[in-house]
């Protein structure tokens, strides 16, 4: 399957106009991931280098067609001393499928904290899933086949007083990457929609739901590598209405919190027919 150079790869077709490749997939409609991914690049490609991405709020207004490439238009709302925003629509049959705010920082001085890191097995403990499991599920890795993802067993856990549904996923990308910092930001942008929504269903295993990203938000607090392990501590605090909220920080090996997304989903009953 594609690499994530491949799949976060596109094109500039006119100042501010951008198409992203289309990759080799076995899904049915284009992967969230690489949609936002590919909408991140396109929004780099116009900004300084001396500013850094901080944050992006992204709507999924209609499944993409993964055989078609998609065009990326950008938007520059503001470029300031310290913040630059811009506003990313990508297309595809002259409709939009995806929207996209971000906003980039140059960084400055101020106070420090975080989230302590929840106490999980590491991911040496845990088994490859490319390893583990069933010929039936194997097909859904084999479309990430260039990521290392364990999941942490549901008895291993470590559960929070009063959260109704918890999820936690060890993730690295396999090969090395560039050291280029807006690279691995992008990269985490690709990969944060993969199992995130599975959170909300963690309380309902054995319930048929059909499943679609419908909006998400990332917040990048601290560098990282996504070549590296890093730990996605993964919440569902509500489902109702066909519609889950999810939620997940992300975590390196040595306990820093490094980003943090919401991202609302479709997890309503099949329709008849």
């Amino acid at each position: 399957m594609a690499t994530i150079e491949e799949a976060l790869e596109i094109e500039q077709l006119e100042l501010n106009i951008f198409r992203g490749a289309s990759t080799k997939t076995q899904l049915p409609r284009t992967f969230g991931g690489q949609v936002a991914g590919q909408a991140l690049v396109s929004a780099v490609r116009t900004v300084e280098p001396r500013y850094q991405v901080h944050s992006l709020h992204g709507y999924f207004l209609r499944p993409g067609n993964p055989s078609q490439p998609t065009v990326y238009l950008v938007d520059r709302i503001r470029d300031g001393r310290s913040f630059c925003t811009r506003r990313v629509t990508g297309v595809q049959n002259g409709e939009a499928i995806f929207t996209m705010s971000a906003s980039f920082h140059s960084g400055d001085a101020g106070p420090v904290h975080q989230d302590e890191m929840p106490k999980v097995p590491p991911p040496h403990d845990l088994p490859d899933a490319q390893v583990t499991l069933s010929p039936e599920r194997l097909w859904a890795m084999r479309e990430w086949e260039h990521w290392d993802i364990r999941t942490v067993p549901a008895d291993r856990v470590y559960r929070r007083d009063g959260m109704a549904s918890q999820q936690q996923v060890w993730f690295r990308y396999r090969h090395p990457l560039p050291d280029d910092p807006l690279f691995h930001v992008c990269t985490l942008a690709y990969m944060s929609d993969m199992t995130l929504l599975g959170s909300s269903k963690v309380t309902h295993p054995d319930e048929p739901t059909q499943n679609a990203s419908l909006d998400h938000a990332m917040w990048f607090l601290r560098p990282f590598r996504a070549d590296e392990w890093l730990l996605y501590d993964q919440n569902s605090p509500s489902a109702g209405f066909g519609r889950a909220l999810t939620g997940g920080r992300i975590f390196n090996e040595r306990g820093e919190l490094v980003a943090a997304v919401v991202q609302e989903g479709l997890i309503r009953t099949p329709r008849e027919g």
